[in-house]
């Protein structure tokens, strides 16, 4: 069910923004076989549904690591350096956890070195 409610959340953003670009945090290393198989099948969705866009809507996945290095400096930064260097790079931002500001962290990095 899941991959279904994401599904329609894709469908919906694409309606509300027409998105140009779609990159994502690319996550390498997972802490368990169910984080894993949840992973490819979100990355799963979210090719097929850029794939099958007309046009074809192009996408990246950033790794963890080099979000990390472009934010702070340091590749293996922790969540509070990662939500300081966020509340830094959009100060106007409430940053609420460690999620968002990775988030905030991806979308400069894409900003900056991918458009």
């Amino acid at each position: 069910m899941q991959f279904l409610k994401f599904k329609k959340f894709l469908n919906h953003l694409a309606e509300a923004v027409n998105p140009e670009l779609v990159t994502l945090e690319e996550v390498r290393r997972h802490l368990g076989v169910d984080a894993a198989h949840a992973y490819g099948g979100y990355l799963a969705h979210v090719t097929a549904f850029c794939s099958g866009n007309t046009p074809e809507i192009p996408f990246c996945g950033v790794p963890v690591g080099t979000i990390k290095k472009h934010a702070t400096g340091k590749g293996n930064a922790s969540k509070s350096d990662m939500i300081a260097a966020a509340e830094k790079l959009f100060p106007d931002q409430t940053i609420e956890d460690d999620n968002q500001a990775d988030a905030l962290c991806l979308l400069n990095y894409t900003i900056k070195e991918i458009i």
